[in-house]
């Protein structure tokens, strides 16, 4: 927790070859849909929990992705009132976070939530890159803008290459 109550976290986005975009439904969460993300560890790299959370979260190793790009610093974010636990110590009142793209070099029947790790999502699907916008917690909204404007030209040039193999 830094000084001012937001949580380190890493965020993740995993394209397919075509530019889409890794979207999990959340277990228990009716139609709650997020990317993969989780909290940084003390002494952990945002790089070291990019890994961790990957395959805890997804079921995929380093070795089965490569990493595209990050963002160059935190984004945050506030929790809603509602949300924040007033007697925990340290009060958490949100989240600061570090986001990472990555392509999934792997067949995707890698991808699973049986990884020995409480499950956080019970299904997953490729979704447009911007698909996620209109469709995450109203609260996230605008760090999934900030991400996801931020990594774009590296996606576009995904897609891009993706549409001249296929042409």
């Amino acid at each position: 927790m830094d000084s001012e109550g937001f949580r380190p976290n890493v965020g993740i986005i995993v394209l397919n070859a075509r530019g889409q975009a890794l979207w999990a439904r959340r277990v228990g969460g009716k139609d709650a849909w997020q990317f993969p993300q989780g909290g940084i560890n003390p002494g952990e790299s945002p790089e070291q929990a990019l890994y961790r959370e990957l395959y805890e979260e997804v079921g995929l190793t380093r070795s089965q992705v490569k990493l595209l790009a990050s963002t160059r610093g935190w984004l945050r974010y506030r929790l809603p009132r509602r949300l924040v636990r007033k007697r925990s110590e340290p009060l958490c009142i949100g989240q600061k976070q570090k986001w990472f793209l990555l392509q999934l070099e792997a067949d995707e029947s890698n991808i699973g939530f049986d990884n020995g790790y409480k499950p956080e999502f019970d299904h997953w699907r490729w979704v447009s890159y911007w698909h996620p916008l209109t469709k995450v917690v109203t609260f996230k909204r605008e760090v999934y803008r900030r991400a996801l404007t931020e990594l774009a030209p590296t996606q576009i040039q995904l897609e891009r290459r993706w549409h001249k193999r296929d042409s």
